[in-house]
């Protein structure tokens, strides 16, 4: 049985509809995120698991029990769910440990004692038990945060944009902390946030949302290599798109030369395989472009981004369309420069070209015969 079930949720404000028949089921022990640009929805949905928001239609349901249906919710408090905030909300004039055990009243006073020494050595912060919020930095806060909502051993944790207010070096290596911190205590998770770095350190299944609706439910790497649709592809990772011609269900041409495919070549609008002839729009990632001096095909260097033990070009191919290409920062090449590249791709993701818009200003005729 799923620890969490959403099935047909469906949010307004107003007029608005802010989620739109959103539905998916998360495990025991499993960390999912729900990742998106601003405003698609995806932070109202989790404060409708939480139990913050009605919902117009839809069920939510926490270990097999109902806790929300239309009209009908189960108050925060009784949801056996915790919650880590954007802003930590912790009480400034309380100490770490005091915020910890915020949450534990019910217990005698010797095992409440013992429950915050134990999370708060869980989060790396023995010994800080004594200090004030404002005593320690944005890291340990968001520690003292996600210790005090795991205290009393909720079923489900929900954490919103937990690290948006770190910078990004610290957010990086927190993001891996904290998910070794919920795999260690077996916690089920569902975490929000726009920043596709976090939601790939932390989470097993990731859905992308937009408009209020789950673009696609996945693995991260099947979100980057396998998009289901063009808002993913582009959402979701670096890359660019080129034209191509499909010559058959494992190939397609473009200018880089023939592409190949260990699966049959699918084009989106739902219209299935595309047959030979149809025009595609293929998607290149940074890492299907390799340097390789010994290749006959060239690129010119436009641009470059220095990453460490990485280079990312901005490569400009003889038609004049530029391309992405990660390459090891020992090749350094000077702007300008021409080099050479090669392809190595398992996976064409392909994308049908839409037909031209019809032009503004004529008339459509209907044809009798």
């Amino acid at each position: 049985m799923a620890l969490l079930e959403l099935q047909g949720i469906v949010q307004r404000y107003g007029t608005h509809t802010v989620v739109d028949g959103v539905g998916f089921a998360i495990e025991t022990g499993a960390i999912a995120c729900l990742l998106g640009p601003s405003g698609c929805g995806k932070t109202t949905l989790l404060r409708c698991i939480a139990g913050f928001e009605d919902i117009v239609a839809g069920e939510i349901r926490v270990q097999g029990r109902t806790v929300t249906t239309a009209g009908r919710r189960v108050p925060p408090e009784k949801r056996q769910i915790g919650m880590v905030f954007q802003d930590y909300a912790l009480f400034p004039h309380l100490t770490v440990a005091a915020n910890v055990g915020f949450g534990l009243a019910a217990l005698a006073s010797e095992q409440r004692q013992r429950r915050v020494g134990e999370l708060l050595t869980t989060v790396g912060l023995a010994g800080q038990g004594g200090k004030y919020p404002h005593e320690l930095s944005g890291g340990q806060q968001q520690r003292v945060a996600l210790a005090r909502a795991l205290a009393p051993q909720p079923q489900l944790l929900l954490l919103d944009e937990p690290f948006s207010n770190l910078d990004v070096g610290l957010r990086e290596r927190l993001s891996l902390e904290v998910r070794d911190i919920l795999k260690s205590q077996n916690i089920t998770a569902v975490l929000v946030t726009h920043d596709q770095h976090e939601a790939f350190a932390m989470a097993d299944e990731i859905g992308v949302m937009a408009a209020g609706i789950i673009q696609q439910w996945d693995s991260p790497y099947r979100l980057y290599h396998q998009p289901v649709n063009r808002f993913v592809a582009d959402f979701v990772g670096q890359g660019v798109f080129i034209a191509g011609t499909v010559l058959d269900e494992r190939r397609v041409q473009v200018e880089l030369g023939v592409l190949e495919s260990r699966v049959p070549l699918e084009c989106s609008l739902g219209c299935g395989n595309c047959g030979r002839g149809c025009g595609v729009e293929v998607l290149l990632r940074p890492d299907d472009i390799v340097h390789d001096d010994r290749s006959d095909l060239l690129a010119e260097v436009r641009l470059k981004a220095f990453r460490g033990a990485e280079i990312l070009y901005t490569l400009k191919l003889a038609s004049g369309v530029e391309v992405l290409s990660l390459v090891p920062s020992h090749h350094n090449h000077a702007i300008g420069e021409q080099i050479g590249i090669r392809l190595d791709i398992d996976h064409v993701v392909a994308f049908r070209t839409p037909p031209p818009p019809f032009p503004s200003g004529a008339r459509r005729v209907a044809i009798q015969r």
